[in-house]
């Protein structure tokens, strides 16, 4: 459970690193299509805002309504920000919530392909925080490919104290 606390950390800390460094691009660079599976850093840090909601919604047994993986929840980049705060915010208190023997179940949902699945809490945990570090380095790439000198996203950095 002190893994998933750290995780969360590591995710708010690496994001405000991250949407600090975006606020350099002008919208239109942060719109440009890079050719990145969702295009530009701005529908990539959509994408991982929706999978945010996906997932975190599953955890606390909600359905989530099937959209589209590249749906752009926040035009705004200042609204996406404030809204990436928030969701990180709610990571964090998931994270502080899980309880001793919560890992041992299973979760149950239908996949945005329609498929249902049911798959074991721990390893969709580990997926969740696994795919916004994926995403992420695919945002830094984006961000170099923009001129920007690059970050330091590495753990052990970021949550140094």
């Amino acid at each position: 459970m002190d893994h998933f606390r750290t995780l969360a950390l590591y995710n708010r800390l690496a994001n405000e690193r991250l949407y600090e460094a975006c606020t350099a691009l002008s919208d239109a660079e942060r719109r440009r299509d890079r050719g990145a599976f969702f295009r530009s850093v701005h529908g990539t840090l959509n994408h991982i805002l929706l999978g945010d909601r996906i997932w975190l919604a599953r955890f606390e047994g909600r359905d989530v309504p099937s959209t589209g993986l590249d749906a752009e929840l926040y035009g705004d980049f200042a609204d996406l920000r404030t809204a990436r705060r928030a969701e990180d915010a709610r990571i964090e208190a998931f994270a502080a919530s899980i309880r001793p023997g919560a890992l041992t179940g299973s979760i149950r949902y239908v996949n945005n392909e329609g498929r249902s699945l049911e798959d074991p809490l721990e390893l969709l945990l580990f997926h969740f925080f696994n795919h916004q570090t994926h995403h992420r380095g695919q945002a830094h790439d984006l961000l170099c490919q923009a001129g920007h000198r690059g970050l330091v996203l590495d753990m052990h950095q970021v949550i140094r104290p």
